[in-house]
């Protein structure tokens, strides 16, 4: 946007909002719903101490499971999103708390199901399955919960933490309201001369300005008001992982990472190799900030020289409208039902374009089974947006076409398999921009961008993971996450991961205190793997053509039908071996080698 302060959110044109009023045009039957919910929670509770007399019954309950949460679920949403629009809004706050509320006393109405559904034998489970079609549905839910057995508690202890809920998410919602409400970061001078409040949504627009001295200045402020408040973020996060912890020993797992993984039945291995094979790729990163170095002409490279491309474009702004033109020929390889349902999807008001005051910073897809699949922008027609506006998109037509196809107990996806859907879409622009470009220039720069996308998701996001490996086994061995611990530990990672051409900068030991995801225990490794399995899907897409976009859109179809490993098969790739982690790293190797060879 070329507005220097941010408008209010009734000042952004219509056009560029989502309409979030086709979920509740009636505010009045979203009351209607959270208190309906509440109610057939409690009669629910009837089908305690019967649930597995008969197959009947069994069925009846799931259906009305999935009934009760269908619609809570879409009251959430809009919550959820309405709050997100403008964070700084009462009614929307209230309205978010209650649905969270509502959210832990359904909950605890239902905690009795799986403790009660796993006093039943396989056998006798399996039986109900094959005499009642209504259940068949179900198979590979209610196998997936006889899997975990050894960790359902029992009723009693179940309804307890399902009531504790409403507590112990606490820690992520305090993070957010100092994140996106309370903290501010000063102004910069931007390259115009004028002065502009610095904000999440322009920050790495200014990390990538060529003038140095904007970018230090971004980096300084944005690091400072962290810096003040980091004991306060730090104690926050010792008790949010703290809880992690506690929950995996009360839920009888080896450990808080084994129990992250294992509902989605995700090897442990495949974490561990992660970490394993990108340190064996850390030289390549390491030559790459020695070229940065070099480009840049510093004498010390610094944190704040790495966002800042090496091959400066042309100023030039990408509106809205162009960005969507850009990403339907890039994707064009996904065919044109695909293409059709993205334009349809952009003019029917799935995208919430532009940052305004109070609204939640980044991106993000979200949605309801019954909604549209939204999307939270905060746009600054840059390139960096497109591929934004990109990734999302494939998030939201991942969720398109699973809510097409699959019922609601499978419409949903774990984040192993939905960030492989949004970084195909991402591969395949950047694979189609370098395939069309002439200009010698813009390929050097397309280059370094897609070596930067690289490090930023595949070697960064490995980082932040190994940190959280590091600060959960720390709390399991019996420690506490100091603002020190916590400083020195992800400085010493910043500095394994850069390597010797990188300059020690003090202010990028806080930056795991600016981070979001890490409030969602073991959730970024997803990004580094999704990276690799979208490279692998996307190649075999451009060389196989329709045989491979069909098997890909077979997988967007398939939801949570199956855990996240098999249904990458369906895609052509097995994330249970280490090569598709290695084939990407191959291919961030060949185009520092290019990039190398043309600087």
């Amino acid at each position: 946007m070329s507005d220097k302060n941010l408008k209010q959110r009734s000042d952004i044109p219509k056009e560029y909002k989502w309409n979030i009023e086709a979920m509740y045009p009636d505010e009045s039957k979203w009351e209607a719903d959270v208190k309906a919910c509440l109610d057939e929670a409690e009669k629910f509770s009837e089908f305690s101490g019967k649930l597995t007399s008969d197959s009947a019954t069994l069925a009846s309950a799931l259906k009305m499971r999935d009934s009760i949460w269908q619609r809570l679920e879409h009251a959430y949403v809009y919550a959820a999103m309405r709050k997100d629009e403008d964070n700084r809004i009462d009614k929307y706050q209230a309205m978010n708390d209650k649905c969270g509320s509502a959210i832990a006393k359904v909950s605890a109405s239902m905690s009795f199901f799986t403790p009660e559904l796993l006093e039943a034998s396989e056998d006798k489970i399996m039986g109900f399955i094959e005499e009642n079609a209504d259940l068949k549905e179900y198979e590979f839910m209610l196998k997936s919960v006889l899997r975990e057995k050894a960790h359902i508690l029992s009723a009693s202890e179940e309804n307890i933490m399902a009531q504790m809920s409403e507590v112990t998410g606490a820690t992520n919602d305090v993070f957010k309201m100092l994140n996106n409400a309370d903290m501010t970061f000063g102004t910069i001078i931007d390259e115009d001369g004028d002065e502009v409040p610095l904000t999440h949504g322009n920050y790495i627009t200014f990390m990538e300005s060529p003038n140095r001295n904007i970018r230090k200045a971004a980096f300084t402020n944005m690091y400072e008001a962290y810096k003040k408040l980091i004991n306060t973020i730090a104690t926050n996060y010792n008790y949010n992982t703290k809880t992690d912890v506690v929950t995996a020993r009360i839920r009888k797992y080896d450990s808080s990472l084994n129990a992250a993984l294992d509902g989605n039945d995700i090897p442990l291995d495949v974490y561990y190799n992660l970490i394993r094979e990108v340190h064996e790729y850390l030289p390549v990163v390491h030559r790459y900030m020695e070229l940065r170095k070099k480009v840049l002409g510093v004498d010390e490279l610094k944190m704040y020289d790495i966002y800042v491309p090496l091959v400066q474009l042309p100023k030039k702004e990408i509106k809205f409208r162009e960005a969507i033109e850009i990403m339907a020929e890039g994707l064009a390889p996904l065919g044109d039902e695909y293409i059709r349902q993205v334009r349809k999807g952009i003019k029917e008001g799935w995208i919430d374009v532009y940052e305004n005051q109070g609204k939640t910073s980044g991106a993000y897809s979200f949605g309801s089974y019954d909604s549209m699949p939204y999307i939270l922008l905060n746009y600054t027609d840059s390139l960096k947006d497109v591929f934004t506006i990109v990734h999302e998109m494939g998030h939201s037509m991942h969720s398109y076409y699973t809510r097409k196809t699959q019922p609601y107990a499978y419409g949903d996806h774990c984040i192993f398999t939905a960030e492989v859907a949004s970084t195909v879409n991402e591969s395949l622009l950047i694979k189609h921009l370098l395939s069309t470009e002439q200009d010698p220039e813009m390929r050097k720069y397309l280059l370094n961008y897609y070596i930067e996308e690289f490090r930023t998701t595949l070697f960064r996001q490995t980082m932040f993971a190994e940190f959280e490996l590091k600060a959960h086994q720390e709390i399991e061995k019996g420690g506490v996450l100091t603002a020190g611990w916590l400083n020195k530990t992800y400085g010493d990672l910043n500095s394994l991961y850069f390597g010797p051409a990188m300059s020690y900068d003090e202010y990028i030991q806080y930056e795991w205190s600016r981070i979001p995801h890490f409030y969602r225990g073991f959730y970024v490794y997803q990004y580094a793997t999704g990276y690799s399995a979208a490279t692998a899907i996307s190649s075999r897409i451009l060389s196989e053509g329709a045989p491979a976009r069909d098997d890909y859109i077979r997988f967007l179809e398939s939801g949570s039908s199956d855990y996240p490993v098999n249904l990458l098969k369906i895609a052509g790739v097995d994330m249970a071996s280490p090569e598709p982690v290695k084939m990407a790293m191959e291919t961030f190797k060949n185009l520092v080698d290019e990039l190398e060879k043309l600087l």
